[in-house]
């Protein structure tokens, strides 16, 4: 297995991790700041007012995302065996 290689699986299993995060962290963050705004505008400051709907939003956004995110994932297992195959590890 050469460097490149090495390299390469790296970059996309980097890319993949990115990839996956980023629409979960991003609902969580717009959300979160959605949240905020309310609470400065009514001065209201309760911690659980923050955490429970960001909560149910990131698992809505989950579950809703996670055929796309399992099949990118299959997606890159694949990539691994192919590689696997061609050079015979």
């Amino acid at each position: 297995m050469s460097v490149d290689l090495v390299l390469e699986i790296l970059t996309e299993a980097l890319m993949l991790a990115f990839k996956l995060a980023v629409p979960t962290l991003l609902i969580a963050m717009v959300v979160g700041l959605i949240i905020a705004i309310l609470q400065a505008a009514t001065q209201v400051h309760e911690q659980t007012l923050t955490f429970a709907p960001k909560a149910i939003v990131v698992a809505l956004g989950l579950l809703a995302m996670g055929p796309w995110m399992c099949s990118s994932i299959i997606d890159f297992f694949n990539y691994i065996v192919d590689i696997m195959a061609r050079t015979g590890l």
